[in-house]
């Protein structure tokens, strides 16, 4: 899966992710750090990228529409320090099926996820 994390994710979720299999990308190492949502969503969209973010900017699903970019999943945890987000990130791509979530909007909180698929 390619993947990009918004520089509010812990950076070591990249070396973690690829470990695992998949083509990541951080905004940090793209230079796009503090770079306005506008700018990172095209730039995820037009990488077809999977967006990883914890930024309520991109939790406007009709801005963000399922079905007009790869996919962005919302980490929305009561505590979010990195550790705690590092924790939640690898345990969805440990036991959920993540590659079928390509197109849709996904929140995920401590312990549930709201999968918002395109419409057919």
């Amino acid at each position: 899966m390619k993947i990009k994390l918004d520089e509010n994710m812990p950076v070591r979720l990249s070396a973690a992710l690829s470990a695992m299999g998949h083509d990541v990308e951080t905004v940090y190492s793209e230079g796009l750090s503090g770079a306005k949502d506008d700018t990172v969503w095209v730039a995820s969209r037009d990488e077809q990228r999977f967006l990883i973010t914890q930024d309520l900017d991109f939790s406007d699903n009709r801005r963000f529409r399922p079905g007009l970019q790869h996919g962005i999943i919302l980490i929305r945890l009561r505590t979010p320090g990195r550790e705690a987000l590092f924790r939640r990130v690898i345990e969805l791509f440990k036991t959920e099926t993540v590659e079928k979530w390509g197109e849709c909007f996904v929140v995920a909180t401590d312990h549930k996820i709201r999968i918002h698929r395109p419409k057919q």
